[in-house]
């Protein structure tokens, strides 16, 4: 049999303060990551390998990458978290600074076109985490700020990968797994091969 009470002072002082810490330390639930309509990355484990193999992460390395709207990988850089508590402002600003260093923003468009996601090394488990919830924040805050869709946030750990609030996730690459090569979705489009003159310039400007 189930009762109900009027909730007392105490508990609605201490779900205020709870609202007021989550606010303090700008982050998002999953619930709420999800109901945001983060688009599905098509191949996820091709986009994952490919940063894994440009980047070489391990903990405490986040990975922000720019895609074009055929998956292909536009930009990326990666830095090291700073020991401090997970704030996603912090992260926010971090992820703006590295976004602003690689890629000119699409804020004049009427839409965004391209589309950043991150992939963060970390310890633990995939489970989600507040510090998670921090970088959901800080990577939609900083591409609303950048003109840019709002992607996959991807954890990575010992276990493996996880896109989170997709529920894909893969055993390889994980944080403690070697190099590999650069995966085709990473890759940059070919120059055009037309032939004559055109074909000689193009080929002598990309050797440069």
């Amino acid at each position: 049999m189930t009762f109900g009470f009027a909730p007392s002072s105490a508990a609605s002082m201490s779900t205020s303060a709870d609202l007021s810490a989550a606010s303090a330390n700008r982050l998002l639930e999953p619930a709420e990551w999800s109901a945001a309509g983060i688009p599905l990355l098509r191949n996820p484990r091709e986009v994952v390998s490919g940063l894994h193999a440009r980047h070489q992460p391990r903990p405490a390395t986040a990975v922000i990458a720019v895609l074009d709207p055929d998956e292909r990988l536009r930009a990326s850089a990666s830095f090291i978290r700073r020991p401090a508590p997970a704030d996603g402002w912090m992260f926010r600003n971090a992820l703006l600074a590295q976004l602003r260093r690689v890629i000119p923003h699409d804020l004049r468009r009427r839409a965004p076109v391209r589309t950043a996601v991150l992939l963060y090394c970390r310890d633990g488990d995939a489970r989600w985490t507040e510090e998670d919830g921090a970088w959901m924040w800080g990577l939609r805050d900083a591409c609303t700020l950048h003109g840019l869709r709002c992607g996959a946030y991807i954890t990575l750990t010992r276990d493996g990968w996880q896109v989170l609030g997709e529920g894909r996730g893969g055993r390889r690459p994980h944080a403690d797994s070697p190099a590999e090569p650069f995966a085709t979705a990473m890759a940059p489009p070919p120059i055009p091969r037309t032939g004559g003159v055109a074909s000689e310039v193009l080929r002598r400007a990309a050797a440069r």
